[in-house]
């Protein structure tokens, strides 16, 4: 077993507490456990809405409390579920302005999530309707680029994703990221992926773990192994989608994901790129 470090890693996908789902560590704790491994950053999330204001408390928390001895930021983002309004232009805006980092397409609220869980899609937060994409997104699109920001797909089907990358590399948007494509919800292919990497040049975001049916997880290691590569390192990024009580805490679920991938022969440069260097550049930090 190959022996890692989570030095100056950042992981740009993880769920704390508060939350609706209770989760394995608040934010202040997740603040503290990525400074003892010497974590570089993490994006914070919440289906319920935003998380920068959250993020803020916790810099400020860490710069009184750690006297400046770490290097370690927090980050926050905006997930357009219902909570925010959905497409909503004006939270996008409030959200990039207060320093959020991602923008979510709908997690919870989108109509794959709601079918694919048995669920009404009535009430779902369209990106797509009547066959188009809403006028809404071409007004995020914009912001995103205003403030360099990072637009992931959320739990969109995978036919949605290729028309939303497609528009938003068509309106400039740089920074692009396929959320958790081999999560059996959202379901993208290998072919697909290879696709979408192909003709847009985006991340993939390959995650540590799966809920399946009964609240049991599955692990992804297997198959992100696949997708890095068929996919090419450069464009997979390593996160944990971290917080779940049933999955290790986020620093060892990350050093075991690490782990797995040293031991099945990725080399130590392209992990550190999968877990360093894109999420720098997403971040726009060094």
């Amino acid at each position: 077993m190959s022996k890692v470090s989570l030095k100056g890693v950042i992981d740009m996908h993880v769920h704390s507490n508060p939350d609706i789902r209770h989760r394995a560590y608040d934010d202040f704790e997740l603040m503290e456990a990525a400074i003892r491994v010497g974590a570089r950053a993490i994006v914070i999330k919440t289906h319920q809405g935003a998380t920068m204001d959250r993020a803020y408390l916790c810099n400020r928390h860490n710069e009184l409390t750690h006297q400046g001895d770490n290097h370690f930021t927090m980050y926050g983002s905006v997930t357009l579920n219902r909570q925010v309004g959905g497409i909503n232009p004006a939270a996008v805006e409030s959200g990039l302005k207060l320093g959020a980092k991602v923008i979510w397409l709908p997690t919870q609220s989108a109509g794959n999530h709601l079918r694919r869980n048995g669920q009404n899609p009535a009430n779902c937060v369209e990106v797509i309707k009547d066959g188009k994409i809403v006028s809404e997104l071409y007004d995020i699109f914009r912001l995103i680029n205003e403030f360099d920001a990072v637009l992931g797909t959320g739990h969109l089907s995978p036919e949605e994703c290729f028309r939303i990358v497609e528009a938003a590399r068509n309106a400039g948007v740089k920074k692009i990221v396929v959320t958790h494509p081999e999560w059996w919800l959202v379901g993208m292919s290998i072919e697909e992926q290879i696709r979408i990497v192909n003709d847009y040049n985006v991340i993939l975001e390959h995650c540590f773990a799966q809920p399946l049916d009964g609240g049991k997880y599955k692990s992804n290691l297997e198959m992100n192994l696949e997708a890095i590569l068929a996919c090419g390192f450069k464009n997979v990024m390593v996160s944990t989608d971290g917080g779940q009580v049933e999955n290790p805490n986020w620093e060892i679920a990350l050093a075991q994901y690490i782990t797995y991938l040293a031991d099945h022969g990725i080399p130590a440069e392209q992990i550190h790129y999968m877990t360093h260097t894109i999420q720098e550049w997403l971040l726009g930090i060094n």
